[in-house]
């Protein structure tokens, strides 16, 4: 795509693909149908060379008429390279992709998925810029993880209120955002990451509210079992969860990338991917990237990372919105979540990597969602 852009482009999506399988299929599409596609081992080369660039045009139209256009811009982070060894190289793809959207004359920037977990709000890294801003998209993100946690629980007839709720990878902007919105919700609560200060800076915060909390870096640490439980941080194995968490938990996947599928370890376990939203009113890809740039069983399902942006350009309400950690509050995610569903945007049917936990019909209106038996 050429840079002839400017003055037109209201958003732009930065992200890149979560699998090897994911990032042949846009090379496929950049290379035209007309090529044979490349072989794996040519991919696995080619892809550490490619330069950030812009892959498709995005429209996206609220149920209200409102219309904002927008830019895919894909930082081509290698899918075995999220590592911390490659994180200088990663923040620089990151940069070299903000530095395209700023120069096509993108209003609103939403960093996603790896993206937003590397720049984490600390803005100044990225590049200059004038009348461009940047969102880590994370305060929808927990609005959509709060929503599936709820949701799940109502489809499986758990009382939140009774409930143990464990969060992985609790001190990030995701994990710290659910907390705070989750707290009041359960029973007690489990908070787990790696750095104990900041930990212990969390705890106390919502001790001082009435919560009750306990916080390990260790999951095998933890006195009770978790029932509820939000992965904000992927995970090396999913047998890290054994004997922490209960045999038939809710678990949410919100670690970018997934890695956690209901299998033999934990059989009875509800998995489902968490901090999707879908779009009602008209998601179009110029040149056509459906099921290749959003790979989910329900039409126009996108990373409410990325959504928050779109929600922003349809409200022309072009502000830093999500700006790192620690300023994720319940109010926040609830304003964001008024903006989004002002705008036809709503929680995402429930899936896993197994397939859908939902069945969905055509309605006058959209699509509703229902249970599907999936014991």
């Amino acid at each position: 795509m050429g840079r002839s852009t400017a003055g037109l482009i209201d958003f732009a999506l930065i992200g890149h693909q979560e699998s090897w399988r994911a990032a042949a299929d846009v090379l496929a599409v950049l290379r035209g149908p007309e090529r044979t596609p490349l072989p794996d081992d040519e991919i696995r080369d080619i892809l550490p060379w490619l330069p950030p660039r812009a892959v498709c045009h995005v429209d996206i139209e609220s149920l209200g008429g409102a219309r904002a256009r927008g830019l895919y811009i894909d930082s081509f982070i290698a899918p075995d390279r999220l590592a911390d060894a490659y994180i200088r190289d990663n923040i620089a793809r990151v940069r070299g992709a903000a530095a395209y959207a700023i120069k096509a004359g993108a209003k609103m920037v939403s960093l996603g998925g790896f993206s937003s977990i590397l720049i984490e709000g600390n803005f100044d890294q990225l590049p200059q810029r004038h009348d461009t801003v940047f969102t880590t998209g994370n305060t929808l993100t927990v609005g959509f993880i709060v929503q599936g946690i709820r949701k799940m629980c109502a489809i499986e007839g758990r009382d939140l209120r009774r409930s143990t709720l464990l969060i992985v990878g609790a001190t990030g902007d995701l994990g710290s955002g659910c907390a705070r919105c989750l707290a009041r919700d359960v029973r007690r609560v489990l908070l787990t990451a790696r750095n104990l200060e900041r930990l212990r800076r969390l705890a106390a915060e919502l001790e001082a509210a009435g919560v009750e909390v306990e916080m390990a870096t260790d999951l095998q640490q933890f006195s009770s079992e978790a029932d509820v439980v939000i992965c904000a941080a992927s995970l090396a194995s999913s047998s890290l969860l054994l004997g922490r968490i209960a045999p038939e938990a809710i678990i949410c996947d919100a670690g970018y990338p997934k890695n956690l599928a209901p299998g033999a370890e934990t059989p009875r376990a509800k998995v489902f991917f968490g901090g999707l939203g879908q779009v009602m009113g008209g998601l179009t890809f110029t040149p056509d990237f459906h099921g290749v740039l959003n790979r989910h069983p329900f039409p126009d399902v996108v990373h409410g990372c990325l959504l928050e942006g779109m929600a922003l350009a349809l409200e022309r309400r072009f502000e830093p919105f999500s700006q790192g950690r620690g300023f994720i509050t319940p109010e926040r995610v609830e304003e964001m979540e008024t903006i989004a569903a002002r705008h036809g945007i709503y929680l995402a049917p429930l899936y896993n990597a197994n397939g859908p936990l939902e069945e969905t019909v055509e309605s006058g209106c959209g699509k509703l969602c229902f249970a599907s038996g999936h014991d």
